[in-house]
């Protein structure tokens, strides 16, 4: 029996200056996917991901199709030099909008197009807090919602790990939970610098507006299944899809129940396809039996496309 593979895709934070450039100098595939970004969007995804200025790249409205776009540049130069399907796909939030374009669930025109109006309804929402809760028992963590919800709205943003989550909401309700899971055990509670709660009901209007904006969108069946970030479940009909893009955007990222969905699926390779090495990292946290491998420039492709061929036995 062939081991069971999984294509995953980073999601916000995973940016950096310079991502991409040695991929587009490299593979033309790769080169052809930053130019049809450009003209789609009308501006330039490639000097923004290459050149920045950090502060421009940071942003919202920029940073999500950079990342889109230079995880689907990888991907296409991995598949380029190596004929290889995955029997997954997943994506840590903006990274599902890969994982679907992996799917055949839309086009990359669709894909960038999508992912641009998401990150403008996004960045567009002002206020609340985020905080990275490290190594809090679930108990703890629980108690800590309940305290902070006496201040104000919390919720959980993203199960990341088992040794980490993200709290979202009130400014004040985050930092009164994250006090208490702080002094009840946690390692350390981390202030993330925002723009606002992502993945909160602070979200919620910018999710029915992209429900609107995705009505009229091209969606297709995947060919194979995405597991999804708000149920941590397969998902391959376009409806489904069409009414969870919207979801996402205010529930949180089942990241940990993700990788372990696929794991119970007999998964024992995963590859990450973009920028940075922070699922790779989680992964050793969630599935440390599982082998992981990186795809962001020319080496670590070359890399992964031999240790590919040697863990699948292909010639």
């Amino acid at each position: 029996m062939s081991k069971k593979i999984a294509f995953l895709f980073p999601g916000q934070g995973a940016q950096a200056v310079g991502m991409g450039k040695d991929l587009y100098d490299n593979y033309d595939i790769a080169k052809s996917v930053y130019e049809t970004a450009d003209e789609v969007l009308g501006k330039s995804i490639t000097s923004l991901c290459f050149e920045g200025p950090e502060d421009a790249l940071k942003q919202t409205v920029n940073t999500q199709p950079c990342i889109v776009t230079t995880s689907i540049a990888a991907l296409e130069a991995l598949k380029s030099q190596l004929d290889i399907e995955p029997d997954y796909v997943a994506g840590h939030s903006l990274g599902e909008y890969c994982a679907m374009y992996t799917a055949g669930v839309m086009s990359l025109e669709t894909t960038i197009k999508a992912i641009q109006k998401r990150a403008d309804l996004m960045g567009q929402t002002k206020g609340g807090a985020m905080a990275a809760v490290l190594n809090a028992t679930e108990e703890v963590l629980k108690a800590g919602l309940v305290e902070g919800s006496k201040v104000g709205y919390v919720d959980v943003a993203n199960y990341n790990s088992p040794a980490q989550v993200v709290i979202t909401g009130d400014e004040n309700a985050v930092k009164a939970a994250g006090d208490y899971i702080l002094a009840n055990g946690a390692r350390r509670v981390v202030p993330l610098a925002v723009s606002g709660a992502f993945h909160s009901k602070f979200m919620e209007k910018a999710g029915e507006e992209f429900a609107k904006f995705v009505k009229g969108f091209e969606i297709n069946n995947a060919t194979v299944p995405v597991i999804t970030n708000v149920d941590a479940k397969e998902t391959t009909l376009a409806e489904d899809f069409r009414a969870k893009m919207p979801r996402q955007i205010y529930s949180s990222v089942h990241w940990t129940q993700t990788i372990q969905k696929m794991v119970a699926e007999g998964v024992e390779i995963f590859v990450e396809i973009g920028p940075g090495k922070v699922l790779a990292g989680l992964n050793k946290k969630i599935a440390p039996e599982a082998k992981v491998f990186n795809v962001f420039d020319k080496e670590s492709l070359e890399n992964t496309i031999s240790s590919l061929k040697e863990e699948l036995a292909l010639v």
